[in-house]
């Protein structure tokens, strides 16, 4: 398992409806997610900057690369580009972010 992260940029004001939409996320989109490895997802809010902050743990043999291909991934892009900065083709704008620090186990650490 890998765990990566990133952060994302909420237009302002946005907030409420941004939970909105993720608390009726569509099930064949976490089927998809879920198909390319994705095996723990959470975003994070910083009200201070809009920023979100995603942290996902995916399988070794993950294709989360094809996502961007399926359709509902493409429609779940456009339906978030009104409330989000996005790029070409609405794909969210990431900032890939590199972790700095892990704690160790607490078994192995002793």
């Amino acid at each position: 398992m890998e765990t990566i992260a990133f952060r994302m940029l909420l237009n302002p004001g946005m907030r409420d409806e941004y939970e909105r939409r993720h608390a009726q996320i569509w099930p064949e989109l976490v089927d998809a997610l879920h198909h390319a490895g994705v095996r723990d997802y959470s975003i994070f809010y910083d009200e201070a900057t809009q920023h979100l902050f995603a942290v996902l743990t995916r399988t070794g043999d993950h294709t989360m690369d094809q996502l961007p291909h399926l359709d509902v991934m493409r429609k779940w892009w456009d339906y978030m580009a009104d409330i989000m900065q996005t790029a070409a083709g609405h794909t969210p704008l990431q900032q890939p972010l590199t972790r700095v620090f892990r704690l160790p186990d607490f078994e192995k650490a002793r």
